[in-house]
């Protein structure tokens, strides 16, 4: 018998990080499209969304996965397959070999960074397709801890580093300059790219415009990504165009599961104490900073009882304000924080040794499936 969605809510341990399986699978059908109505290919990038019980379900549809590290491309090697591709601010020479036996392609920081490891990759037996990554000179991004491309950045080859002619064996450009952006974004960036390095483009085989194509936004204008992306294929026929989203794929997919374990009034607000940290388990949160939208939760009214979201760590700050809700809260009620599978348990710690989140998926039958469950054996083994 298929529970309903309240009972099944009532069953979930708490607290935990819950994927729904049918939105995944609506923004999963967005990217079908624009791959067969755009010359593109789509990846996975596992530093937003590293859940790979969820793998079985994204492979039907993306190309490949990218990587930010060894670890994570031994990840997509063994639970994603198909292409992996692989870029680092630095490479430890310690982990090339490794590096080099997971991933199809290889993308350098600077021209110093590939010239270190061309000759262990002209002897290794692996033959990955080799980019640099480019400071297209331009981000709609304003948080400065989000940004690229602001002033002295250390991230991508600034077009005076380049001349006319690419280091041999360069095949690939990556441009990661986005962060949840639109369309006009994406084609300001292409008009950049052209700009400082069109004269560069006819000696390449492919350019990955990276993540932040916020895709599966409602007011995403996906026909003009589609328009814009054939555009620039058409000037530039010899290049296979990969983005590689993280947040899009599984923006609104899922949530954290909390439960108020305390009600503490002070004069201006209530301060709700929950078994989550938002400092280790949503940073984002505190670090962008943004206020995430609360299931039956609203925007406080003038005069309104105020309700304050309090982490369970011991760290001051640990907490989200405010909103008010149609009915007083009480302890044991349960309190669901929309979006948050991306940027999120990739991030978490276990900072004091709270409980951390379990995670599971919401079946589009209904029915929950718990994934992982974390103990204190997880804890104790991050210290030895």
């Amino acid at each position: 018998m298929v529970q309903t969605k309240d009972s099944v809510l009532a069953s979930i341990p708490s607290p935990c990080f819950v994927l729904e399986e049918a939105r995944l699978l609506r923004n999963l059908a967005i990217f079908e499209r624009v791959q067969k109505e755009a010359s593109v290919k789509v990846l996975l990038a596992l530093k937003a969304f590293a859940l790979f019980h969820s793998f079985p379900l994204i492979r039907n549809t993306l190309k490949g996965a990218s990587a930010s590290s060894v670890w994570e491309a031994q990840l997509a090697a063994e639970e994603f397959g198909k292409d992996v591709h692989i870029y680092s601010p630095a490479y430890r020479e310690e982990d090339m070999l490794e590096i080099l036996s997971f991933v199809s392609h290889v993308t350098f920081n600077s021209i110093s960074q590939w010239e270190r490891f061309s000759s262990a990759i002209d002897r290794s037996p692996f033959s990955p397709s080799i980019g640099l990554r480019i400071n297209p000179q331009y981000s709609p991004v304003q948080n400065a801890l989000y940004n690229p491309c602001q002033p002295s950045t250390r991230l991508g080859v600034s077009p005076e580093g380049l001349g006319n002619v690419l280091p041999p064996g360069i095949e690939g450009f990556l441009s990661h300059n986005l962060c949840e952006s639109d369309s006009y974004a994406l084609e300001k960036t292409l008009l950049h790219i052209e700009q400082f390095f069109g004269h560069l483009l006819p000696q390449l085989k492919w350019l990955n415009l990276g993540g932040g194509h916020l895709m599966t936004h409602k007011k995403y204008d996906v026909e003009h990504a589609i328009a814009v992306l054939n555009g620039f294929h058409d000037r530039y026929p010899n290049l296979e165009l990969i983005l590689e989203p993280g947040s899009a794929i599984t923006w609104e997919t899922g949530f954290l599961l909390s439960t108020v374990q305390d009600l503490i009034p002070t004069s201006d607000v209530t301060n709700v104490m929950l078994d989550v940290s938002f400092t280790a388990h949503t940073p984002d949160c505190l670090e962008m900073p943004y206020k995430p939208v609360i299931r039956g939760a609203h925007e406080p009214q003038p005069g309104e009882k105020l309700y304050r979201m309090g982490g369970s760590s011991c760290l001051a700050g640990d907490f989200l304000g405010d909103y008010g809700f149609s009915q007083e809260l009480s302890v044991s009620d349960r309190i669901i924080f929309e979006d948050m599978m991306h940027y999120t348990m990739v991030k978490t710690t276990m900072f004091n040794g709270v409980v951390h989140p379990s995670i599971g998926i919401l079946k589009k039958d209904g029915t929950f499936e718990l994934w992982r469950q974390f103990s204190y054996e997880d804890y104790r083994s991050r210290m030895g």
